[in-house]
C-alpha cells in the first residue's frame, strides 16, 4: 500500500472546529489536518480536489471554496450507525494537468483497494477520467453513472476536457468499462448523433423528464454502478447560484440528495465524484453539497448487504417467458429490501470476465413489463454486450 499522506495536503486547523462530546459531525469525523488519519476502520474518506484546468468553461475565477462544504457538515447531526468517515484533505493541483490527474487515480486505486469509498469534491469533472482510471489495477469490468444535463461525449482526436472525457474513458485501452449510464439529460442539450451513440452502445440515457416524474426510476442504474461522476451544473441554479452555467432546469435538491441516498444505499457503489462546484455569496450551494454527503452517508449507513452473489435461495424468484421469444426472463426480488434483480444469460466461456454482470439490478416496472409480454431494456442492453 502506497502512502497517501503524499498526494494529500491537510487542512488548516482553522478551518475546522474542534470536536467535543456532542452529536455533531465534527466530533465523530477523523481530519487531517497535522497528523493524518488511521485509515483501520473508516469506510468512507472525503477528498477535494482543486484542479480546474480540464474545465470546458472559463473557470479562472471559480470560488470553489471547499472549506465552505466542511464548515456546513461539521454543524449537521451524526447518528450512531454511522460508519466511520475520515475528511483526507486536498489534492493540490500539480505542475501539470497530468499531474493531478495521477495523484487522484492513485489516491482512488488505493482507497477502493482498502474498500474505503472515495467521496471526491472538484473541481472540473474531466477528474472523472482520473477516478476511473483509478479501478484498471483492479483487473475486473467496472460501470460507470454520471448525473449530467449533457453526456459528456466529443471527438477522440479532441484534447479531453470536462465537455467531452467520455470519449477518452470509453476508448481508453486497455477497456475495463462494461456499462455507462447518464441520469438527467436535457434533450435540447444533446444531439440526436450523440444519443444514437449510446444507443448504438447499448448504454443508457435516463432523461431529466424521468427523473422529474419519478427519482425512483433512478435507483436500479445507481444500484448497478461501481463508480458515480455527478455534474453539479445539472442542478437547477435555484439549489446552486454559483453554477458557472445558470441553469433554469434541472434537478432539484430533494432529487439530488435523494439520487445520493440511492448511491451510499448500493452496495455495489465503491465511489462516487461531486464536480463543478462553484460557492455563492450566501453559501446556499455548499449547504445542498454538505447536505447531499450526509444523505449518502446516510444511505451506506442503511445499506442492506443483499446485492446477490453466489447463493440465490434467500431470494423470490420469479420465471417468466416472453411471448415470441426464446429466452425465459428469471428475477429476483430481495426480501429484505424489496429490491429487484433480473438474470442475464451468457455465452460459453465467458462466465469469469463477465460474472458481475449476470445479475443485474432492476425495477418492479422491469418485472411487470416482462409480465405483460414486452421485452425489458435493462435486460436487452445487457444481454447484447454479453454476446
Amino acid at each position: 500500500m502506497k502512502d497517501l499522506d503524499i498526494y494529500l495536503s491537510p487542512l488548516g486547523i482553522d478551518n475546522w472546529e474542534s470536536p467535543d462530546e456532542g452529536s455533531k459531525w465534527k466530533d465523530h469525523v477523523s481530519v487531517y489536518t497535522e497528523t493524518f488519519p488511521d485509515l483501520a476502520n473508516v469506510k468512507i474518506a472525503i477528498i477535494a480536489v482543486k484542479e480546474i484546468r480540464g474545465s470546458e468553461f472559463d473557470s479562472s475565477d471559480n470560488p470553489m471554496d471547499v472549506d465552505s462544504i466542511r464548515k456546513y457538515l461539521s454543524h449537521l447531526e451524526w447518528y450512531e450507525h454511522f460508519p466511520q468517515v475520515a475528511d483526507l484533505g486536498d489534492i493540490l493541483p500539480g505542475n501539470e494537468l497530468a499531474d493531478t490527474y495521477f495523484a487522484l487515480q492513485t489516491v482512488i486505486q488505493e482507497l477502493v483497494k482498502r474498500d474505503i469509498i472515495p467521496i471526491v469534491i472538484g473541481g472540473s469533472q474531466d477528474l472523472t477520467y482520473a477516478q476511473y482510471k483509478g479501478y484498471e489495477s483492479l483487473e475486473q469490468l467496472v460501470n460507470l453513472v454520471t448525473i449530467d444535463y449533457k453526456i459528456d461525449i466529443g471527438e477522440v482526436e479532441d484534447e479531453m476536457n470536462s465537455g467531452n472525457y467520455i470519449s477518452s474513458i470509453i476508448s481508453h485501452q486497455p477497456n475495463f468499462l462494461f456499462n455507462y449510464s447518464n441520469l438527467g439529460h436535457q434533450t435540447y442539450f444533446n444531439s440526436e448523433k450523440k444519443l444514437r451513440l449510446i444507443s448504438k452502445m447499448f448504454f443508457e440515457a435516463l432523461r431529466l423528464g424521468e427523473i422529474s416524474q419519478d427519482v425512483k426510476f433512478s435507483e436500479p442504474l445507481i444500484r448497478n454502478a461501481d463508480l458515480v461522476s455527478f455534474d453539479l451544473k445539472s442542478i437547477k441554479s435555484y439549489y446552486l447560484p454559483g453554477n458557472i452555467l445558470p441553469m433554469p432546469n434541472g434537478i432539484d435538491g430533494e432529487q439530488a440528495c435523494q439520487i445520493m441516498w440511492y448511491a451510499g444505499l448500493s452496495d455495489k457503489l465503491s465511489s462516487i465524484g461531486l464536480y463543478g462546484f462553484n460557492n455563492d455569496e450566501k453559501s446556499i450551494g455548499a449547504q445542498l453539497i454538505a447536505q447531499m454527503i450526509w444523505y449518502f452517508v446516510e444511505g451506506y449507513a442503511n445499506r442492506k448487504e443483499d446485492y446477490p452473489k453466489s447463493n440465490l435461495k434467500k431470494y423470490l424468484k420469479y420465471t417468466i417467458q416472453i411471448n415470441d421469444s426464446e429466452h425465459e426472463l428469471v428475477f429476483y426480488k430481495s426480501p429484505k429490501s424489496d429490491r429487484w434483480w433480473v438474470e442475464i444469460p451468457y455465452p460459453d466461456g465467458k462466465e469469469a470476465r463477465y460474472f458481475r454482470h449476470l445479475i443485474v439490478p432492476c425495477s418492479y416496472e422491469d418485472y411487470q413489463l416482462a409480465s405483460s409480454g414486452e421485452m425489458p431494456d435493462i435486460w436487452w442492453q445487457t444481454y447484447q454486450k454479453l454476446i
